[in-house]
């Protein structure tokens, strides 16, 4: 009966060892696994592949970030400015008195400008590149 335990002890060993080897080799492709974020793009809430990388480029496609709510897009697939989510990051502040609301498309961020509501910042160094899903 001790020979048995030990041919399964080391059995379970074996098999520990080769999980934790395939655990070890797949890592790096459950690390590489997108995950989606959000934001709005014409009243629309549309789906972004996340991480977001870096560019070496300025970006092109314009991005509002917006305090407190979902960042808004002015273009998406389809349209034919989008050039694959080379976001040009604009940072967008509330004005001093006044009671920030829901802005969900790129006109509703430019009209919150004229009417000044809201002031809004080019900031090149954020600029990123995140494609928009399909």
């Amino acid at each position: 009966m001790a020979i048995v335990v030990r041919k399964a002890q080391v059995l379970d060993s074996v098999l520990l060892l080769l999980l934790g080897l395939l655990l070890v080799t797949a890592a790096p492709s459950f690390a590489a696994t997108p995950t989606f974020g959000e934001l709005y793009y014409n009243g629309e809430v549309v789906r972004t592949l996340v991480p977001p990388a870096e560019m070496t480029r300025e970006g092109v496609d314009d991005l509002y970030a917006i305090p407190n709510q979902l960042a808004v897009t002015a273009v998406a697939p389809g349209d034919p400015d989008y050039h694959g989510g080379k976001w040009a990051f604009h940072s967008v502040t509330w004005n001093e008195g006044v009671t920030p609301y829901l802005l969900t498309s790129a006109d509703a961020v430019l009209a919150a400008a004229s009417a000044g509501d809201v002031t809004i910042t080019r900031v090149p160094q954020n600029d990123f590149k995140c494609p928009i899903q399909p």
